[in-house]
């Protein structure tokens, strides 16, 4: 049965922009109270005062707070802040991991590229994208802020099986993500905890505009999707609130698509609104 989630709280990991912003934002939209934890440079500090005052406008609290959610330190006071805001409400009822800081410098060297990946970046985009994942949620549990009914989301992506020139570490850390869910799902299980991963098609984020080759790897997702457009932040938004509106925890340990079915759509066979017809 699918209940309100109004009243409850979600922490949000990377919530100043793309798929983390979206999430913020519709969850708010629900009733939900957000604290949103980002990592940026002054320069954008106006930016996401807008979004914490357009979470607000929502009737809802919300705290965001500048700081590397992959340091161990910060990560402690941020739970501590986050234990003492949900105290009497219950815990966090949605944590959500969308974490997009790591290294696009290929494995080995070719052109344009004198030097390849060293092992600090590779270590490091391994640390934030993946391993982040099971320090925030050990955390969380340890303070008792996930309780039967909590859900945890951790946004995966394609390239756990498909390859970019510069996609490499990335590419491995979102293999090692999916592997934390899996088990992260069976250990909390008792507790009624789910989680899961969310697969979301090609988007276009800050992030993927950081890849270098995007430009034609967008250019050909859109024209394959069946759907005929990109996925948009919204609709992984939308699959978040829809999934935790249930107190079970019986969807846990899976790789949810929100892709249009882009994943599964033979290459270059929908780009075009006529179907193609083989000769006789």
């Amino acid at each position: 049965m699918l209940k309100s989630l109004e009243g409850s709280w979600c922490v949000v990991l990377g919530a100043s922009s793309g798929i983390g912003r979206a999430v913020a934002l519709g969850l708010a939209s629900e009733g939900v109270n957000v604290f949103g934890v980002h990592f940026d440079t002054a320069a954008r500090q106006a930016e996401v005062d807008r979004l914490a005052r357009d979470i607000a406008a929502q009737g809802v609290e919300v705290r965001f707070h500048n700081a590397n959610a992959a340091n161990r330190t910060a990560r402690a006071g941020l739970v501590a802040a986050v234990r003492e805001l949900t105290a009497d409400t219950g815990g966090v009822r949605i944590l959500v991991h969308s974490l997009a800081f790591g290294t696009l410098v290929p494995f080995l060297p070719r052109e344009g590229w004198d030097k390849p990946i060293s092992h600090r970046q590779l270590e490091m985009t391994l640390d934030v994208m993946a391993h982040s994942l099971v320090y925030w949620t050990q955390d969380l549990a340890a303070a008792g802020l996930l309780r039967a009914g909590s859900k945890v989301y951790a946004m995966t992506s394609a390239g756990t099986s498909q390859a970019l020139p510069s996609y490499g570490a990335v590419s491995a850390a979102k293999v090692a993500l999916e592997a934390h869910v899996r088990q992260l799902a069976c250990e909390l299980a008792p507790q009624g905890v789910a989680v899961n991963a969310i697969r979301a098609g090609v988007t276009v984020t800050p992030a993927l505009e950081r890849i270098p080759e995007h430009a034609v790897y967008v250019a050909r997702a859109a024209q394959n999707n069946p759907h005929g457009r990109l996925t948009r932040p919204d609709d992984v938004a939308d699959a978040v609130a829809l999934l935790s509106r249930t107190e079970s925890s019986w969807i846990s340990g899976n790789t949810i698509g929100v892709d249009g079915a882009e994943l599964h759509a033979a290459a270059g066979a929908w780009g075009s609104a006529t179907p193609v017809r083989s000769e006789s």
